[in-house]
């Protein structure tokens, strides 16, 4: 794989696939930084003549009635106020393509054919090949997806001479020391609401990390197998995953630590405890870092910091998020930032200067630090054309 500036591409008409899967509330974009870091990328091959069809995801589609309210038309408007660029409302239609003098496409949600048979998401290579056929190149610039192998982040490689875009090329640069787990000691934090679909990553960090702190729902599952009382907060219920936290602690209990001091909901009110005190129908909305986390991250050299403490966008529970991200700031570490709502607190706050590096992905970030590896780019290079 070659990434786009070691080889210049002019004249050309261009696959670039991107990570338009912002945030939205109320019809609003809450955090367009998935769309500005694309932007470099976008610049750079108009500048240089070819024609460019963007596409991305956008939420999950699972149904006639997902497609209504994930339509990427909110990013259509929002690039709208940088470039003059036509909207293909249908992701199996690209033909516009060849009968307009535009330079820049932007595609439906490519999820959009994953209804009624999954074809996106289970890397239908005639979905690709179809979009394969309407261009020469293939830019791959959605960082942030690329822990799937779906047909527009993977599969068209099998079809078209592929390049890394800017941001994947930045992020794989700036991510080398987590990757290389060059400095000791080395704290991870890991947040979140479930822990569900993180049992393969907690274990790959446990084995590259010197402590290993989990804080927000994440932590209840722990708790739950730790024989806490949590009352009614939000907590895993699967035998088959409460029984691999089980096994972590079982092998690591010395390297994980969290903080004891939560916020609960106590009928119509919030209160600070600590979770011995939990009664049946609190529920945990936050997680306090105590002095003894304090002084893990005081004392590292590298943390990376992956979820939150709590339910940050509501205020009335962002304490947790605030105070964190306040003493991650005043250390004196290399403190690396994974992306989706870590990134969306960060920017929220005002801290995305304080921090060595704010990563745009989230679950890509994660997976990648944990064992090195992307299926989109493991495909990639075992099935992708030769440039």
């Amino acid at each position: 794989m070659k990434y786009l500036s070691e080889e210049g591409i002019t004249n050309k008409r261009v696959l670039l696939r991107c990570d338009f899967n912002v945030p939205v509330k109320d019809g609003n974009i809450c955090d367009d930084s998935k769309i500005t870091k694309s932007l470099d990328t976008i610049n750079y091959l108009l500048k240089n003549n070819n024609r460019v069809i963007l596409l991305s995801h956008f939420g999950r589609v699972k149904s006639e009635e997902d497609k209504e309210k994930n339509s990427l038309k909110i990013v259509y408007e929002y690039l709208k106020k940088y470039y003059d660029l036509e909207f293909i409302s249908n992701p199996l239609d690209l033909t516009m393509v060849n009968n307009s003098s535009k330079k820049l496409f932007l595609v439906e949600n490519t999820r959009y054919t994953d209804v009624p048979e999954k074809r996106e998401s289970a890397n239908d290579l005639e979905l690709a090949k179809y979009w394969a056929s309407f261009a020469d190149v293939f830019v791959v610039d959605a960082f942030a997806s690329l822990h799937r192998a779906h047909s527009s982040t993977a599969g068209i490689s099998k079809y078209l001479p592929t390049f890394l875009g800017f941001l994947v090329e930045k992020e794989i640069e700036n991510l080398k020391p987590l990757i290389n787990n060059e400095n000791h000691p080395f704290v991870v934090i890991m947040g979140g609401a479930k822990v569900d679909d993180k049992i393969k990553i907690i274990e790959g960090m446990l084995k590259k990390c010197d402590k290993l702190v989990l804080t927000g729902g994440i932590l209840n599952s722990f708790l739950k197998v730790m024989n806490y009382h949590i009352g009614n907060s939000l907590a895993s219920n699967d035998a088959e995953v409460l029984e691999s936290v089980k096994k972590i602690l079982n092998e690591s209990a010395s390297k994980i630590v969290f903080s004891p001091m939560v916020i609960v909901k106590r009928g119509n009110t919030n209160v600070e405890i600590d979770i011995q005190d939990i009664e049946d129908e609190d529920i945990i909305y936050d997680n306090i870092i105590n002095d003894k986390v304090k002084e893990l991250i005081d004392d590292a050299k590298v943390i990376f910091l992956n979820g939150t403490p709590g339910l940050y966008e509501s205020e009335e529970y962002s304490k947790g998020t605030k105070s964190l991200l306040e003493i991650l700031s005043k250390s004196g570490a290399q403190v690396y930032v994974g992306g989706g709502d870590t990134a969306s607190a960060v920017n929220k706050f005002n801290y995305a200067n304080e921090f060595t590096y704010v990563s745009s992905g989230g679950g890509a970030t994660l997976e990648y630090v944990s064992d090195g590896k992307l299926k989109a780019l493991e495909f990639i290079k075992e099935n992708g054309v030769e440039n």
